[in-house]
């Protein structure tokens, strides 16, 4: 194919949508519609006689055909845009990363240190979306996500960014009630929708014949509200919530913590690492 018949706005059309894995977040990109993104995938797939892409319910993923086509193109892309940054064209433009963030680790512990990473990186442009665990990084056309549990993941390469142990929190007032773990049978126990959460602490506390029956909530931010207010004990991260107990809005009555999973930066496998995604990477293990 000759250069001047290159056609250059499908294959950046291509670029994006593989890069992303998802028509709706390359076409914001690229500022066109989804159906024009879809029309200049098609021509190119015409053109050249082969399917690049699988259609899938939610996003869609790669033939090999397409992941052989990808890299170059992403290589090219790279190399051109570093190139004309140099001449100050692009001075004013960002990388965008996307990332989505279990709600909990997000205001416990990312906003906190969110400027040091703008300081350091001014290049790229983070855009956060909240979550309560339950995702899907190629239907929601995330980059990256920061996700709670043991980092076993179908499909996703998970690096493991903090730990944290769990161990109940409370108001001042209910604390004042507890003298032993034996104590918690009288109160409240807030739960989680990981069922096996307080029965993994009440072992671990050496506590036996007392049951969680209290209500259920989807997030441990809304747990910790919950358990500030004085409605019950919640079984808590501790590190996600240093500030309410330096404050004293929730108090730790025992010193019993246990295991029960990580915080995991996790990417789609499938999916090469493009340098501002690596670049949040590190900052994260180092902040």
């Amino acid at each position: 194919m000759l250069r001047s018949q290159l056609p250059l706005a499908a294959l950046r059309a291509f670029e994006a949508a593989a890069r992303h894995q998802n028509l709706t977040r390359a076409a914001l990109e690229l500022c066109v519609s989804q159906a024009a993104l879809s029309h200049q995938i098609r021509q190119l797939e015409g053109r050249l006689g082969t399917r690049l892409f699988h259609r899938l319910p939610r996003g869609v993923a790669l033939t090999d055909e397409g992941a052989a086509l990808y890299p170059v193109l992403n290589e090219a892309f790279d190399r051109i845009g570093a190139a004309v940054a140099r001449f100050g064209g692009a001075s004013g433009r960002r990388d965008v990363l996307t990332i989505g963030v279990v709600g909990t680790f997000a205001c416990g512990w990312l906003l906190p240190r969110l400027s040091s990473f703008e300081s350091a990186h001014p290049h790229i442009e983070l855009r956060v979306q909240t979550h309560n665990n339950r995702i899907d990084l190629a239907g929601e056309g995330l980059d990256l996500a920061i996700r709670f549990g043991d980092g076993d993941w179908q499909g996703q390469e998970c690096t493991q960014v903090l730990d944290a142990p769990f161990a109940p929190l409370c108001a001042p007032a209910v604390a004042r009630r507890l003298h032993s773990p034996r104590d918690l049978a009288q109160l409240t126990l807030l739960r989680s929708y990981r069922s096996d959460e307080w029965p993994c602490w009440l072992q671990a506390a050496g506590v036996q014949g007392v049951e969680a029956r209290g209500p259920v909530f989807d997030s441990s931010l809304t747990l910790a509200a919950a358990a500030a207010g004085g409605t019950g004990v919640a079984l808590l991260p501790l590190c996600m919530f240093e500030q309410e107990l330096a404050e004293g809005r929730l108090l730790q009555p025992f010193p019993q913590t246990v295991a029960l999973g990580s915080y995991w930066l996790a990417r789609l496998r499938s999916r090469p690492e493009r340098e501002p995604a690596a670049r949040f990477r590190e900052w994260l293990q180092n902040a």
